[in-house]
């Protein structure tokens, strides 16, 4: 049974010990990854998918099963290939003997939903995540189909390997929350990684959270009060990356497309569960700042004189946010 809270404030607290323990029962198998964990489940408790993009190696599915496990959430793969069709994710009808027609179920009646390589696979099966990452349900054959709550898709991506991928449309990457980049780990974690992982002994990870705390939290982080000049930040950060007569210089110059009022809407939620995981029971401007990267990295396109003098991403935000 969910944990009662008397009021917000109590509420809050015991969001922040909860992120502690979940930190606590994560690092027992994954190593490192601190700021990574730290989005992933700022995303989960904001109701938002993530999109994880690193080179193979760097324990992406292990990190989002142990995730899974210390949520008590109902955790579902598929591994994206160009074969992959849509009714393999969503499910489709099916006729039994007496001719009738029933719907059996696809992967994607899940919890959390690792969508590994999603850019192995066409356009049409990547579209078929789409309805349900924004309505929460999918629709076969006319009918609406509910999924279950909370639901999260968290989609891996090698960034090495272009060769047979398919490019996510913008519209699809919009509904990613973060864009979260894995790096390689330093020395002393790959050998303690090397040391844990070459032993006969495997840790347990203890369930922290049910899923009907992570949606009592989810609202808790949508009825945190913000102050209205960290919303002014957050929306004029978005409308900088904007070229056109009301963006920034560096917009003007560097990027060929800006970010939508869905980035605004990210960077608040993101701030204000940032706070709370930080033991703050309002968000202020660094809040923002701690989010902005993943939240905007996927959404602004530069141009070609920003690829011609090698400035990434990152960098352009980094002006941005000065």
């Amino acid at each position: 049974m969910a944990q009662q809270f008397s009021n917000d404030v109590e509420a809050a607290d015991g969001l922040a010990e909860a992120y502690k323990k979940l930190k606590t029962e994560i690092a027992k198998v994954v190593v490192g990854q601190d700021e990574v964990v730290r989005l992933m489940l700022t995303g989960i408790f904001c109701q938002g998918h993530s999109q994880l993009i690193g080179v193979p190696g760097l324990a992406k599915t292990l990190l989002v099963q142990t995730i899974a496990t210390s949520l008590e959430l109902q955790f579902k793969r598929i591994q994206f290939t160009p074969d992959l069709m849509p009714s393999d994710i969503v499910g489709a009808e099916t006729m039994d003997k007496e001719r009738n027609f029933h719907f059996v179920k696809g992967p994607i009646f899940t919890n959390i939903l690792l969508a590994d390589e999603i850019n192995r696979t066409p356009p049409k099966t990547q579209a078929a995540l789409l309805e349900a990452m924004q309505e929460y349900a999918v629709t076969i054959a006319g009918l609406r189909y509910e999924l279950p709550k909370p639901f999260f898709v968290l989609a891996t991506q090698n960034p090495i390997e272009q060769e047979g991928t398919y490019p996510l449309p913008e519209a699809q990457l919009d509904r990613f929350m973060f864009n979260i980049h894995l790096d390689y780990p330093s020395y002393q974690q790959e050998v303690d990684i090397v040391k844990n992982t070459t032993v006969d002994d495997i840790q347990k990870v203890n369930k922290v959270l049910t899923g009907e705390e992570i949606i009592a939290f989810q609202h808790l982080v949508r009825r945190v009060p913000i102050a209205d000049n960290v919303v002014e930040y957050a929306v004029r950060l978005s409308h900088l990356s904007r070229p056109g007569a009301n963006g920034s210089v560096i917009a003007n110059e560097y990027l060929e497309w800006g970010a939508g009022p869905r980035a605004s809407q990210y960077l608040v939620l993101g701030a204000k569960c940032n706070a709370l995981l930080n033991g703050k029971y309002s968000p202020d401007i660094e809040d923002v700042q701690a989010v902005a990267r993943p939240v905007l990295r996927h959404r602004i396109v530069r141009n070609f004189k920003a690829e011609a003098d090698g400035i990434t991403v990152d960098e352009l935000i980094g002006k941005l946010m000065a």
